[in-house]
């Protein structure tokens, strides 16, 4: 069976990305971002931990600064590590795969600014993908229906679409 772990965000850096490089130069930058929800008499504001790899690390460490508003799509993970105390700790987190920069906070567009970034588009490079599907099997009826468009039929199509 078929599975799909997709994340799709729009919201606001809540701190400045943190970026660790590792062996090989490959770079990890980390940092959170602040999802709200409106409702008639409150708000809903939901923290998600987001980690960018290699040139989407870049990305981060040149462009986003806390209270830049991003739309981030990745995938989501959860890893656990057991702490100083004994206990067992969890976390989720999502990897970014993609990342556009929509401006800063409270920006109603990133171009009436000078200052401001313009919007821009990241995506990791993905792998090679392939696709299988199921064969569908043939219709069991005996007889074809009849239609009032016929296949060798010549009238035109008036429809505007």
């Amino acid at each position: 069976m078929a599975s799909l772990n997709k994340v799709m965000l729009i919201g606001n850096v809540g701190r400045d990305p943190e970026v660790r490089d590792f062996e090989g130069g490959v770079r990890r930058a980390s940092f959170t971002l602040a999802t709200t929800e409106q409702f008639r008499d409150r708000e809903q504001t939901e923290w998600h931990n987001i980690i960018a790899w290699r040139q989407l690390a870049e990305l981060a460490d040149k462009y986003i600064r806390k209270g830049s508003q991003i739309y981030v799509e990745g995938r989501l993970t959860t890893r656990s590590w057991d702490g100083n105390d004994g206990a067992k700790h969890y976390t989720t987190e999502i990897v970014a795969n993609t990342i556009q920069l929509l401006g800063r906070r409270g920006d109603s567009s990133a171009a009436g600014d000078p200052g401001a970034q313009p919007s821009q588009s990241y995506s990791r490079p993905a792998a090679p993908q392939q696709s299988y599907s199921r064969p569908e099997p043939a219709p069991q009826s005996a007889a074809p229906a009849a239609s009032p468009m016929a296949a060798d039929s010549t009238e035109v199509d008036d429809l505007p679409f």
